[in-house]
């Protein structure tokens, strides 16, 4: 690696890791399982760099999905739910409550699905925060996901309202 590509990861690792962690421990709560994605993460960052377009969104953000992504997909994983069937993470993945570290960060977002409908900040919630498909979302509120796909709509529409008030 060239001096300045080693800098540059430097950089990226410097100003973005905390962040991205602490979506990832939103939800990955097992921490080595969590540091785990994030190391992939600036992985898949440092291998992708070259695909990444500032016209179409901000630097974090396209590696805040990434980390999302890899976190939400070993949730899936055989070997992340025969986990879960031996250890006690099932609760810790439906009752976690927030640290003290993600209210901080979050609470901007946080302030914003307060002046949302509480339906559709549930929704978000469950979505982003704790990284749920459409379908589990449904079953774990007993509705259509039919309704779920409706509500989310509506509730990423609130949130660019208030988000962006001019668009």
């Amino acid at each position: 690696m060239k001096l300045y590509e080693e800098q540059a990861y430097r950089f990226l690792y410097d100003h973005y890791s905390k962040a991205l962690f602490i979506v990832i421990k939103q939800i990955i709560p097992q921490q080595e399982i969590a540091e785990d994605i994030l190391q992939e993460t600036f992985v898949k960052v440092w291998q992708n760099i070259h695909t990444y377009d500032g016209s179409r969104g901000r630097l974090y953000t396209w590696m805040l999905s990434i980390a999302r992504n890899l976190s939400i997909d070993r949730t899936r994983s055989k070997e992340f739910n025969k986990q879960s069937k031996t250890g006690a993470l099932q609760e810790n993945v439906y009752t976690s409550a927030p640290t003290e570290e993600s209210r901080v960060t979050d609470v901007g977002l946080k302030k914003v699905l307060n002046s949302i409908p509480e339906e559709n900040a549930r929704l978000i919630d469950l979505a982003y925060f704790k990284g749920y498909t459409q379908e589990e979302i449904a079953k774990i509120l007993v509705i259509p996901v039919g309704t779920v796909k409706t509500r989310m709509r509506s509730a990423i529409a609130s949130l660019r309202k208030l988000i962006k008030p001019n668009v």
